[in-house]
C-alpha cells in the first residue's frame, strides 16, 4: 500500500471512532432510586456538560443520568399520576424574584393595596419552596 492509502485508512478509522458513540452505563451497586443524593451527584459530576449538579435535587439528578447513560425509568409505568404538576424550586424563586420587582415598583407609585398583594404572595411562595425541599 501506498502512503497515501495508509493515511486514508488511518482517517476513516478515526472519523468512525469519533462519533457519537453512546456511552455505556456503569453498573451501579444498586437501583438509582435507592441510591442517596451524595451518590447520585458523585455519578452525575462525571458526566460532561452537566452543569449545577449540586444544586439538583434527587429526581434532577436520576433524570440526568437516565438520559446521559440512555437508562429506561425503572417503575414508570408504576407510578401514579400526579394531581398537580408543581413548579419546581427554581421556578418558584424566579417567580419571587419577578413579584419584589413589581413591588418595587408598587412602592414608586405609593399603590399600598398593590404592595401588599404583593407581599403577601411572595411570603406564599417562599412558604412552598420551605415545603418543597422538606419533602
Amino acid at each position: 500500500m501506498s502512503e497515501e492509502a495508509k493515511e486514508e485508512t488511518k482517517e476513516e478509522t478515526k472519523g468512525e471512532s469519533t462519533e457519537e458513540a453512546k456511552p455505556k452505563a456503569p453498573e451501579f451497586k444498586k437501583p438509582l432510586k435507592k441510591m442517596t443524593v451524595v451518590e447520585l451527584k458523585q455519578v452525575a459530576k462525571e458526566i460532561p456538560g452537566a452543569v449545577g449538579v449540586t444544586a439538583m435535587v434527587k429526581a434532577e439528578l436520576i433524570g440526568l443520568i437516565q438520559e446521559y447513560f440512555g437508562l429506561e425509568d425503572e417503575d414508570a409505568g408504576k407510578r401514579k399520576k400526579a394531581k398537580k404538576d408543581k413548579a419546581t424550586i427554581r421556578e418558584m424563586k424566579a417567580q419571587i424574584a419577578l413579584l419584589r420587582g413589581k413591588k418595587a415598583e408598587a412602592r414608586e407609585a405609593k399603590d399600598t393595596k398593590q404592595i401588599n398583594i404583593l407581599r403577601r404572595r411572595v411570603n406564599r411562595l417562599k412558604k412552598q419552596t420551605r415545603k418543597a425541599v422538606a419533602v
